[in-house]
């Protein structure tokens, strides 16, 4: 598995691969966020797409896919200014379990390095507990004080953690 940025190539598999994942966690009131997840290009022009990938007879098939947001992107929900922030976390439902969306959360902490960040914060819907269990283990932490709704019906649990 290799992770990197993204390529023009991959924007449409990235929005499946997102789509896919977050699918049987959305109900008919979230559609418009299902378009939110198919729209990798305008989150690369405004954040920074990061995807796993693996090799399928020799060529590059994405597994995974993550939206780093850095400082001044319009693309942060909670991150504070001495932190980092990544959004929409999506592995293929065929290829969860493997190690890519912890492979992606790490990549987002490097990022938020190199950018001076000294933590990383999230949002999470409280359902997605497969992700909870890939942040404890990468140690986060909850932080109920950032807990938010979106939209009536949608509470998201945050997380944080110290880099």
């Amino acid at each position: 598995m290799e992770v990197r940025r993204i390529r023009p190539g991959e924007l449409e598999r990235a929005g499946e691969v997102c789509v896919a994942a977050y699918d049987p966690l959305l109900r008919g009131a979230e559609d418009d966020y299902r378009e939110r997840l198919r729209d990798v290009a305008t989150r690369d022009a405004q954040a920074e797409v990061w995807v796993a990938v693996v090799d399928d007879d020799g060529h590059d098939r994405v597994v995974g896919v993550v939206t780093y947001c850095p400082p001044g992107s319009p693309w942060r929900e909670i991150g504070r200014d001495d932190e980092g922030e990544f959004r929409m976390l999506a592995v293929d439902p065929s290829a969860q379990g493997t190690g890519v969306g912890t492979a992606l959360a790490r990549l987002c902490e490097e990022q938020a390095r190199a950018h001076g960040a000294s933590g990383m914060a999230l949002s999470s819907l409280a359902a997605m507990t497969a992700a909870h269990r890939v942040y404890a283990r990468l140690g986060y932490e909850r932080d109920p004080d950032r807990d938010w709704s979106p939209i009536a019906g949608v509470d998201l649990l945050a997380f944080r953690k110290d880099l």
